[in-house]
């Protein structure tokens, strides 16, 4: 039976992040939802339970997370899952051998690898194209497409696609559309009010926000989606445990505070980077200069805290990239402390090298995550990495 979910509160975003898919716990009182650790529940008399068999199928901590999600994405149907690639993993498995699905061609690292190098082999065929021209996805629609996976903004060249544009043509041509929202968050950015029929996030990165879990998530208005997505969620178990769906919990609970933050420092360095002699060029879909930034103000109701800098060379990333002391060099993003990588040996190290390089993705490219520390200290920070590159 598939769980439907609700769609909205009638109350604002912040509201619904504190409160949605949540009420104090029944026996205590407990105003955080109980983090059900168990694996199994006690069943009165054969043939009967109440509503849980098995933790895989079902946990009561995970149930409040994907109510959570679904009504900040304004869905009916919320899915949570082990990882980011988990719930991508699951959305591919929606489809059969001989499927074709349009991929944006700067998608993260870790969805080119699993649609190149795993189902490819079991008989997908896909086609990776620029996303910012509906032209070159309508070009790349075959007999056999079935699916349009998108990234907007995209990580980490910070591309956009037109949602309500490519909803049109998916509807038209009878596709899925599948985008994934994890660098703008529902906070700033939401796809199915655009027309998208399934939404992915990686809730490790800004939901979380504390880089302390691994989970992932999907979510969908559609009932059909909805009843196969939830078989396959079971029937594949990779479903996140309850003490890391309580995390995400917790650290929805601040997303829209984190996000202003985030948005406003993104805003501040990636103005001030524009400016700095050793950056060749800025990345960010809140600077005028971005050749789409009137589609994201447009779409979008903030920009967020992902920059990328192109510095021109190899050395000079990596003199920038182990010179910061507050930006830790490391993978992943979204959380509340400030991160500097390499995609190019880092996120995106398994996408071919002329592929990277032909999207921009170059050895000199530098990416960010904007964290919520004081902003004047992050300028200094990156200032200085700056200054030892030359």
């Amino acid at each position: 039976m598939t769980r439907v979910l609700p769609r909205d509160l009638g109350r604002g975003f912040a509201t619904r992040a504190i409160h949605a898919g949540q009420q104090p716990d029944e026996t205590t009182g407990a105003i955080m939802t109980p983090v059900y650790q168990t694996s199994t529940y006690v069943q009165p008399r054969l043939g009967e339970h109440k509503g849980f068999e098995y933790a895989r199928t079902r946990n009561p901590t995970r149930d409040a997370l994907e109510r959570n999600l679904a009504a900040l994405e304004g869905s009916s149907h919320g899915f949570a899952f082990a990882s980011g690639i988990a719930a991508t993993d699951a959305v591919l498995k929606l489809l059969q051998a001989g499927d074709h699905v349009v991929c944006g061609e700067n998608v993260y690292g870790g969805t080119h690898r699993i649609m190149t190098q795993v189902f490819e082999r079991l008989g997908l065929k896909f086609a990776f194209v620029d996303t910012r021209k509906l032209e070159n996805i309508d070009a790349a629609i075959t007999a056999t497409t079935r699916m349009i996976f998108v990234e907007t903004p995209t990580n980490p060249m910070m591309h956009l696609t037109d949602l309500a544009a490519v909803a049109a043509l998916a509807r038209q041509r009878d596709l899925v559309l599948v985008v994934d929202n994890t660098f703008a968050t529902p906070c700033f950015q939401r796809p199915i009010e655009l027309g998208a029929e399934l939404v992915i996030h990686s809730t490790t990165k800004y939901l979380n926000g504390h880089s302390d879990m691994v989970g992932g998530a999907v979510l969908t208005t559609r009932d059909d989606l909805a009843q196969r997505l939830e078989f396959i969620q079971n029937s594949t178990g990779a479903v996140p445990g309850p003490l890391d769906c309580w995390l995400a919990l917790r650290g929805i609970k601040t997303l829209p505070v984190r996000m202003r933050q985030h948005d406003a420092a993104g805003r501040a360095l990636a103005a001030w980077l524009s400016e700095h002699s050793a950056v060749r060029r800025v990345y960010y879909p809140g600077l005028p200069s971005h050749e789409q930034y009137e589609l994201a103000c447009r779409q979008m109701t903030g920009f967020g805290g992902m920059i990328s800098i192109e510095l021109g060379s190899l050395a000079k990333a990596r003199a920038v990239v182990q010179g910061t002391k507050i930006f830790a060099l490391a993978e992943s993003l979204g959380g509340v402390e400030s991160l500097i990588g390499h995609p190019a040996s880092m996120t995106h190290a398994s996408v071919p090298r002329e592929m990277r390089e032909a999207m921009g993705l170059t050895d000199g490219l530098v990416r960010l995550s904007i964290g919520i520390e004081d902003i004047d200290d992050l300028v200094g920070d990156l200032d200085q990495a700056l200054a030892v590159s030359g």
